[in-house]
């Protein structure tokens, strides 16, 4: 599977200017691609102000991821705030190129920027399956709670966007590893650049890391799009080989 990784600076609360800024930049993708990756609230950045920006999943921007799968002929994903029975989501949404969506409301919320206050927790992991993938999607604080992730129902890809502020992308960069390696698969990481509203410095580094630690695409600085292949029978084959997710605990969350 050949896969499209964005990463871009976001303008603040402006979703019209994000999916102008976007689409430029997918249009511009030449070669064919499996799915397109987005970062977390690419429509508005890390806003704790979700009623300027929020959006219903009939909305102008799921109008437009629709239309994008169609025209692409590829899968994209992506996290917006969505509004949904009074309450407001850090969404993830999967779009697949017939238009059918699965979705992915952020379950670990941001409490030092106060995210819990505003947005609602989700409760359930989401496991799309797709081009003979199975992919876990994950939203930025949840890269910190290995229970959550830990992979369970034999998935072979983990996808991780966020809005990731540079003093702590040491973490992220540890993080994300340690996650593909404990977890036997391939895992990727889709980081904003740039500066927000409030003055936080975002310094990207998306990623894609193989299910052994070792990078397919080394952590990026500038903005751009970033293209990779996957393949399932390597790493079928390396699970076999060592084995390591036969050992693995057994355990309950409770949410």
């Amino acid at each position: 599977m050949k896969i499209a990784l964005i990463q871009t600076t976001l303008y603040w609360e402006n979703p019209k200017q994000n999916r102008q800024a976007l689409e430029q930049k997918i249009n511009a993708i030449s070669e064919k691609v499996d799915l397109i990756v987005l970062p977390e609230m690419f429509t508005s950045g890390f806003t704790m102000n979700p009623v300027s920006v929020a959006e219903t999943m009939q909305g102008e921007t799921i109008l437009w991821l629709k239309n994008i799968t169609k025209n692409k002929n590829c899968a994209i994903t992506g996290s917006l705030v969505t509004q949904e029975n009074n309450n407001y989501y850090n969404r993830l949404v999967f779009v697949f190129p017939n238009g059918e969506i699965q979705t992915y409301d952020k379950r670990h919320l941001f409490t030092l920027a106060g995210e819990e206050k505003v947005y609602t927790a989700g409760k359930e992991k989401c496991i799309v399956e797709y081009k003979g993938f199975k992919i876990c999607l994950l939203i930025c604080y949840d890269l910190r709670f290995p229970v959550f992730s830990r992979n369970v129902e034999e998935y072979d890809v983990l996808i991780y966007v966020a809005n990731w502020p540079e003093p702590r992308i040491n973490a992220w960069n540890i993080l994300l590893k340690a996650r593909a390696v404990e977890n036997m698969c391939y895992t990727i990481g889709v980081n904003r650049i740039g500066e927000d509203e409030y003055n936080h410095l975002y310094s990207g580094h998306t990623q894609l890391v193989d299910y052994l630690g070792e990078y397919i695409v080394n952590p990026q600085i500038n903005e751009g799009v970033f293209i990779a292949n996957i393949n399932k029978k390597t790493l079928i084959e390396m699970r076999k080989k060592l084995n390591f997710l036969n050992d693995r605990d057994d355990f309950k969350i409770n949410i």
